[in-house]
């Protein structure tokens, strides 16, 4: 027998339960159609579990490497990567644990299987009836939604002739999963995903060497940043090959590993390792959901929507990763609710992108919000730079973690802030400090003036602030 639901949501990831929770909230008929587990990629397979992995080798290397440097004598220190990864998977049980309580307390209906669009019927007029397929073999559910949000979120993308195979070659997914960690590793790809994995396993130990295609690492990031995150876990023992273009067919497996040769500069040059990790970025899960039984768009292998997240089919929506631009979970959240928002009737806010923060949990760590110094002259903007050391704050100090910078920019003519760029201590707990700044239209005057508290690590953000208009105290 089909269910009526107001809202029916295709994904349990960040995005989907989220949107579920405030579609509920909102007093609309809500139902899930998940054929995984509910919190998604960020849950199972992305953010909590491979910070939970960042932070066991941060534990680790500073246990080894650097706690003399405190006055603690620990003896010989070693590492059980089996408890490694049972405390990662007690972090995302516990977590996932919650997301199933949160959609019992709001009533939401969450079908195990996978949903599938279908085009106008006897059910409706419109596409945008659901049939769940489900995952214990029951006869396939109907569900007549008056609305749909498409929430499927995105894989792991690979490169031709770079096939994962789960032993020898991996993306991020296999990675985590890994029961024994290798002596080397090659990562293909030096973005956000790949650094983060290159410091992890080089703090557990690992010899990590990053190809990456672009003249740089984390490329979409501050020039400066750039440097100089790839300064410091250069000094670490991370090798990074950048200008670097991987030649597929030249992939070797044997019993030793892999090996591989990139076109550097006219020149080919071999790389070997254990394993390869491949880091190219994510591609959308459009695929298998009945996109066409609609007249719904997709480009470049991206749903297409309005800033109402509607599609071409104005009762059916699409929120996440699998719409393209800032695949970050955060964003998927705040997409979901403004989705939910106009089904509702309400005039949600358009997302404003320039104001989302962005992280890198590698250690150093780096965050950032607006727009680079680069993109701001090529903007026309006029601008002025505030730029700070940690070197020169208490706190980090303390912390013994004194690498790295606050770097503000603003434009001249109007004092507005246009972008903050961080690296160092704990930054990804700090940029939204600088994310609020934006939002409110502050300026670097107001920033200096928010008096912060000594000694934190926050104090960096006031100098920085000062800095732009050449007043920093400390330097």
């Amino acid at each position: 027998m089909a269910q009526n639901y107001d809202v029916v949501i295709l994904g349990g990831g960040t995005g989907g339960y989220v949107a579920a929770i405030r579609s509920a909230q909102l007093g609309l008929k809500t139902a899930i159609v998940e054929k995984g587990d509910l919190g998604g990629t960020c849950l199972h397979r992305g953010c909590i579990p491979s910070k939970a992995l960042l932070r066991s080798a941060e534990v680790y290397s500073t246990t080894k490497n650097h706690a003399a440097d405190f006055g603690v004598n620990t003896g010989e220190v070693s590492l059980d990567f089996s408890r490694v990864q049972q405390r990662k998977q007690g972090i995302v049980d516990q977590l996932h644990a919650g997301v199933q309580g949160l959609m019992k307390k709001g009533k939401i209906d969450v079908y195990e299987g996978l949903g599938r669009i279908l085009g106008p019927s006897i059910f409706s007029p419109n596409p945008g009836t659901i049939s769940v397929e489900m995952n214990n073999g029951e006869e396939n559910e109907m569900l007549i939604p008056h609305n749909v949000i498409i929430a499927t979120g995105s894989r792991p993308r690979s490169l031709p002739g770079l096939e994962i195979d789960g032993e020898f070659m991996m993306s991020s997914d296999e990675a985590l999963e890994m029961t024994e960690l290798p002596k080397s590793m090659v990562i293909v790809g030096g973005g956000v995903i790949g650094i983060e994995w290159a410091s992890m396993l080089n703090d557990f130990g690992v010899e990590i060497t990053v190809i990456e295609y672009a003249d740089r690492i984390i490329p979409t990031e501050d020039k400066d940043v750039s440097k100089e995150m790839q300064k410091l876990l250069k000094k670490k023992g991370i090798t990074f090959v950048t200008n670097a273009k991987v030649i597929a067919e030249t992939l070797e497996k044997n019993d030793k590993g892999v090996t591989i040769q990139a076109e550097i500069n006219g020149e080919n040059q071999s790389f070997s390792a254990e394993k390869m990790l491949v880091s190219v970025g994510r591609q959308a899960n459009v695929e298998n959901i009945g996109i066409e039984n609609t007249d719904i768009i997709v480009d470049k292998g991206f749903i297409q929507v309005k800033n109402t997240f509607q599609t071409r089919e104005s009762h059916i929506y699409a929120i996440g990763d699998v719409i393209g631009g800032l695949q970050l979970a955060h964003v998927a959240s705040h997409e979901g609710i403004t989705a939910v928002e106009h089904i509702k009737g309400n005039k949600p806010h358009a997302i404003n992108y320039d104001q989302v923060s962005k992280c890198i949990y590698s250690n150093p760590e780096a965050a950032s919000v607006g727009i680079t110094e680069e993109q701001a002259k090529e903007k026309g903007f006029d601008v002025k730079v505030g730029k700070f050391s940690f070197k020169a704050i208490g706190k980090a100090l303390v912390y013994g973690e004194s690498d790295g910078f606050v770097k503000i920019i603003a434009d001249k003519e109007t004092n507005d802030v246009l972008g903050v760029h961080m690296i160092g201590p704990h930054v990804t707990d700090m940029i939204s400090e600088a994310g609020l700044a934006m939002v409110l239209d502050a300026t670097p005057w107001e920033i200096a003036d928010t008096i912060h508290p000594h000694p934190t690590l926050s104090e960096v953000m006031g100098e920085a602030a000062l800095a732009v208009d050449g007043k920093a105290i400390h330097s």
